[in-house]
């Protein structure tokens, strides 16, 4: 259903995205991904390396390495994606916020809500 693909949004040395393969209707549910949870207090040392800006915020205390493609999906304040955090699963649930077309890159918002428009902290001064 999905796959992953160079991504025209970047211009890195690893400017890849996550793609979809077929169309996907709004609301279906793509990428279930486990994720790897440590306490905010180790993000110090997180904050070090290229992870920094590939882990998510997970609940008040914790933050997490989202494992699958969880870490590759690309940004846009304009989302066809959107994330649901089980907690007792421990995973991020992808899904269409809206419909997706076959070859479409898919996108969440990094802010964690597809209408939350504030910067983003890679691009704060």
């Amino acid at each position: 259903m999905i796959e992953i693909k160079t991504s025209t949004l970047s211009d890195g040395e690893f400017n890849r995205g996550v793609f979809a393969k077929s169309d996907i209707k709004k609301g279906v549910s793509f990428h279930i991904a486990p994720v790897i949870p440590y306490p905010n207090k180790q993000h110090e040392l997180i904050e070090h390396t290229v992870l920094e800006d590939y882990v998510f915020e997970y609940g008040i205390n914790h933050t997490a390495v989202v494992l699958g493609y969880g870490m590759l999906f690309n940004h846009s304040y304009t989302p066809n994606a959107d994330y649901k955090i089980n907690f007792h699963d421990h995973t991020f649930e992808f899904f269409a916020h809206k419909d997706i077309k076959a070859g479409e890159e898919i996108l969440i918002n990094y802010n964690g809500d597809v209408d939350n428009e504030d910067p983003l902290w890679f691009n704060e001064e």
